[in-house]
């Protein structure tokens, strides 16, 4: 019998990590450490517990970028539940908790951000058998951190009673401290910080939610009483949702009820909140520098470094960040770099997309890059999966003109159906329907030139689409 049901919060939008992180594509999808993405660590770490099938909560821009990773990371058989808006953590959980009840699951619920970092998985493992003996005497179990430094960026709990051996109730929840009260709190002993992780039975949530948040429970109930099943995602209904409330599991729930308590973890947890943090978390030279991509530097300390799309020099300077992509450079000093969402937001006011988007768009049958563009022509490399189609479609602006680079093209135009090769081509005029997909074992790659008085992605009109997209 399974021991957790994970409940994997990946809704998050990471703006801290910009430019690498964006909305479009947060951090919780994104390598950092130069292996799996993060939410794929956090699948990994479940390996060997015992687990029924994870129950992953995404919005909706990000459903098919995480269903990809979810398949690659071996986790098919996950739920995904697709938030219809990010309303916080605590109607999140209701929803999973009420998912969990209704197909009958009744051990505890271990929620795990998507976004962490953690250093010692046989840690984590001896810290989670002390929160399933709370959570099974009713308890909703929070992990509390074991700091190592006066930190100003994270809430925290204080231990109060002992509850045996397994864990303490929890005294208060205290929010990010100033400096002063950070020292203190770090020499006292019995603070700790709040990862944001839980272990808590269905029914003893959704029972502190009714008792301390109703509306919030009823929306949620109303949500899932109208959920529908699309393709491989679970949809809650939108309008009861919007309801709720917008919480987080802490100021709902926890620090209103007499049933928390809190298990020590000295894991070597982060949240990877910022650039400072990442820095914190990967190995570093001798000179403390973390450099990743083509990656010079001398004379210089204290660098986190991140090249994407070409060299980055640096010489005689000191604990900066500079992260560059191929389409935004930042650098900052990185004792600052927990200010970087005030910044981010600007240039949102601004109307800089570079923010929201990346040139590299992930689409369900697989992605393409902007490579060049410029008035009424834009240059993509496209990139399809085996066996991925891309919807039948036509343009009233646009006409396209495909060479493959790699694999085999099968072309719908019209009525005709046809194959095209490597370093062969073909051309789609204006306003012909048309269609693109990869009979092939190996990915299909191609090059697609546009031209046209109108070259934005809504001069797409859908006739049949196998992902559901309008």
């Amino acid at each position: 019998m399974p021991v957790f049901t994970p409940v994997i919060l990946a809704g998050g939008n990471g703006v801290r990590l910009w430019p690498l992180s964006r909305r479009q594509r947060p951090k919780q999808f994104l390598s950092l450490d130069g292996e799996g993405s993060l939410l794929a660590n956090t699948l990994a770490r479940l390996e060997g517990l015992g687990t029924a099938p994870p129950i992953v909560i995404c919005q909706e821009e990000h459903r098919f970028l995480a269903a990809e990773q979810l398949r690659q990371a071996g986790a098919s058989e996950a739920r995904l539940l697709l938030e219809p808006e990010g309303r916080g953590t605590a109607p999140a959980i209701a929803l999973a908790a009420l998912l969990a009840r209704r197909e009958g699951r009744r051990e505890p619920l271990l929620v795990l951000p998507s976004d962490h970092h953690l250093a010692d998985d046989q840690a984590f493992r001896s810290a989670l058998e002390s929160a399933e003996r709370l959570a099974g005497a009713g308890h909703l179990v929070a992990f509390g951190v074991v700091p190592t430094r006066a930190e100003t960026g994270y809430g925290y709990l204080q231990a109060g009673e002992a509850l045996g051996e397994a864990g303490f109730a929890v005294a208060r929840f205290v929010e990010k401290p100033d400096p002063a009260t950070a020292e203190r709190f770090l020499a006292d002993g019995d603070h700790f910080w709040n990862s944001g992780m839980f272990v808590l039975r269905p029914e003893d949530y959704l029972d502190s939610l009714e008792a301390l948040a109703p509306a919030m429970l009823a929306a949620c109930r109303g949500a899932m009483d109208g959920a529908v099943v699309d393709l491989d995602f679970l949809r809650p209904d939108a309008r009861a949702f919007l309801e709720s409330p917008a919480d987080s599991i802490d100021v709902a729930v926890m620090e209103r009820t007499d049933r928390a308590a809190m298990v020590p973890l000295a894991a070597g947890w982060s949240d990877i909140g910022s650039w400072q943090a990442l820095w914190e978390t990967l190995p570093r030279d001798a000179d403390a520098n973390v450099l990743r991509g083509d990656v010079v530097c001398e004379e210089s300390r204290g660098l986190m470094v991140h090249a994407e799309s070409r060299l980055v020099a640096a010489l005689g300077v000191q604990d900066l960040v500079i992260v560059e992509t191929d389409d935004a450079v930042l650098v900052a000093d990185r004792a600052r770099s927990q200010q970087l969402r005030g910044l981010v937001e600007r240039l949102e006011a601004g109307g800089r997309g570079e923010t929201r988007f990346t040139t590299t768009v992930h689409r369900p049958w697989g992605h393409y890059r902007t490579v060049d563009a410029g008035p009424r022509y834009q240059v993509k490399r496209i990139t399809v999966r085996p066996g991925a189609r891309l919807s039948l479609q036509l343009h009233h602006h646009r006409a396209e003109h495909w060479v493959v680079v790699r694999g085999t093209a099968r072309v719908t135009l019209d009525e005709e159906v046809f194959l095209v090769g490597e370093n062969a081509s073909t051309f789609i005029p204006v306003g012909r329907v048309h269609c693109l997909e990869n009979p092939g074992l190996i990915p299909l790659e191609l090059i697609e030139v546009q031209s046209g008085s109108y070259l934005s992605e809504d001069d797409i009109v859908r006739l049949d689409d196998c992902y559901g997209r309008e």
